[in-house]
């Protein structure tokens, strides 16, 4: 990283270039003059330190945070001064070995925002300590009372959301509306199943507002995730073809190379996302649930893929870019599922996980899962969604592929080769690339499947893709909940899998033995050939290189 990219250029916390979050701003008043405290509760915690201070970090870096505004409060129980805190946190922001004098001088100055309390989260105490040290901020920055801005970022496990909820409502909002804010960000899970998920959605709405709530899940930060609505709705290209008539199916994937490394205990209690590296899940330990099989579909095939991806694919064009309405659309089509069929699921669990001393020997949790969703309505009858979500596979990759329907009369006699296909490479390598068959080079008609790309490290060279968390963070104090699950979007999704859940935790499905390294379970390849999936043969997309 040049020192260049450490230049620190103030900019307005308040504004944003996009016309989504002009708009959402104009609708919330929000004040340019007041100051903003951020509070990172949980803040010795590992989520706190691996994703939320670096992501506030890197903000400042860039100029989002400007110093004379900003105020950085770190709460948790743990008894530690302000530069023991500091001293935990640098590491995780910059290695001293590979840092020039001014980058290190950045990271002292971003540090020195931070300041400590220590406090249960269930008590007055903490939290009118809080509340006075966020207050003798906002008076050193001239801010009148009710015109500040408030948030409140919940690294902690969803175990005591509520409390912390309830603490915050009593001794730390604003008191007055002066064109200022209070908000609270949340990390999932939002429940284990639709009684839980409303339970927690009631006893956080008695408190707060919906626009007050921002449910983050960080998969709606990615690059590619915040492209899709680009792609689909600005490209003339893909309006006529996006629907049953051209569209054979669409497999939306997230595999990793690796098991659970060591830690089959933690994952056999509490599932797959508690090993899936791109978004640590340690704090869920606290979770005290015996639905491990849940867990599996919990974290990957609902909050990540459903809530986020399938969304953006599957819905229709919204009114406008204003985050409401693009949020009813996503809800539209969760609402037009259809019940999940049993013979359109397939656990798996690969061999070698019971060798984990921690593991029981009769573990039944699974370590891969694949599921066809089926959408009801105009655009989609027909069309399988594929699902699917694996760990101790032969790569690791997360994608959406769109699959098109073969071409009618074919008379190159080419069907064999593949069908066309798109692409969006979610990670590694954020890339979108369309398959097609084209005229192999040389004197003799003979066909081939090759790709029109969109590598991102190629085309926007020197450009530095944001982590998904900072954005969602920016996106928190701009005011805008694009990217935010909203309650009606949340219970929607556990409409879907409750029963499914439900039926797994029984012990009505068994999770299928596959052998590390490879695809999965073979039964998910024949689910993927039943439901009209054409493997390509022949054909690897290789990354360009610069």
């Amino acid at each position: 990283m040049g020192s260049s990219e450490w230049h620190i250029e103030k900019r307005s916390i308040s504004s944003n270039e996009s016309p989504i979050s002009r708009d959402q701003e104009s609708l919330e008043n929000t004040s340019e003059n007041g100051s903003l405290s951020i509070v990172v509760l949980g803040a010795s915690g590992d989520l706190a330190k691996k994703k939320t201070f670096p992501a506030l970090f890197h903000l400042y870096r860039q100029g989002f945070l400007p110093s004379d505004e900003v105020r950085i409060f770190g709460y948790a129980r743990t008894k530690i001064s302000d530069d023991e805190l500091r001293n935990r946190l640098h590491g995780y922001l910059i290695k001293d070995k590979d840092a020039s004098p001014e980058q290190l001088d950045v990271v002292s100055k971003f540090l020195h925002l931070i300041k400590y309390v220590s406090g249960s989260y269930d008590s007055e105490d903490g939290f009118r300590l809080l509340d006075k040290e966020i207050s003798e901020h906002e008076s050193l920055k001239n801010s009148a009372e009710g015109s500040s801005r408030r948030l409140f970022y919940f690294a902690l496990p969803p175990s005591v959301y509520p409390s912390v909820s309830k603490m915050i409502k009593t001794c730390c909002v604003n008191k007055s509306d002066l064109g200022g804010w209070t908000r609270i960000v949340v990390e999932k899970p939002f429940g284990k199943d639709l009684k839980s998920a409303e339970e927690l959605s009631t006893q956080i709405g008695e408190l707060f507002d919906e626009p007050q709530i921002y449910r983050i899940d960080h998969y709606l930060g990615k690059e590619l995730v915040q492209n899709m609505l680009v792609l689909r709705f600005a490209n003339r290209l893909f309006l006529p073809l996006w629907n049953r008539d051209n569209i054979a199916n669409v497999q939306i994937v997230f595999r990793e190379d690796f098991g659970t490394d060591g830690r089959g205990g933690y994952f056999d209690q509490y599932g797959l996302e508690l090993n899936f590296k791109s978004a640590p899940r340690v704090l869920l330990s606290v979770l005290k649930s015996p639905l491990a099989i849940s867990r599996c579909l919990l974290d990957l095939v609902l909050s990540d893929i459903v809530n986020l991806v399938f969304c953006l694919v599957a819905m229709e064009k919204p009114v406008s870019l204003k985050p409401e309405h693009i949020r009813d659309e996503k809800v539209k089509v969760l609402q037009s599922v259809l019940p999940i069929k049993d013979d359109e699921v397939v656990l798996g669990q690969y061999e070698g996980y019971r060798d984990d001393p921690t593991v029981p020997d009769n573990s039944n949790t699974p370590t891969f899962a694949s599921v066809i969703l089926r959408v009801h309505n105009e655009r989609w009858e027909g069309v399988p969604f594929i699902i699917k979500a694996g760990k101790a596979l032969g790569a690791r990759k997360a994608d959406i592929r769109v699959q098109f329907k073969d071409v009618p009369g074919d008379i190159f006699k080419c069907q064999k080769q593949g069908r066309n296909e798109f692409v969006i490479r979610l990670q590694p390598q954020e890339a979108m690339y369309m398959k097609l068959t084209v005229k192999q080079p040389g004197l003799e008609m003979s066909t081939v499947q090759s790709e029109l790309d969109l590598s991102y490290i190629q085309r926007y060279q020197g450009v530095t893709i944001p982590e998904a968390y900072e954005r969602l963070i920016l996106d928190t104090i701009r005011g805008d909940q694009q990217h935010f699950v909203r309650r009606d979007e949340l219970k929607a999704s556990w409409e879907i899998f409750t029963p499914l859940l439900h039926r797994i935790d029984k012990g009505e499905f068994k999770s299928i033995p596959y052998e590390p390294g490879s695809r999965g379970p073979a039964e998910a390849d024949e689910l993927l050939e039943k439901a009209g999936y054409v493997q390509t043969h022949g054909y690897i997309w290789i990354p360009p290189t610069l």
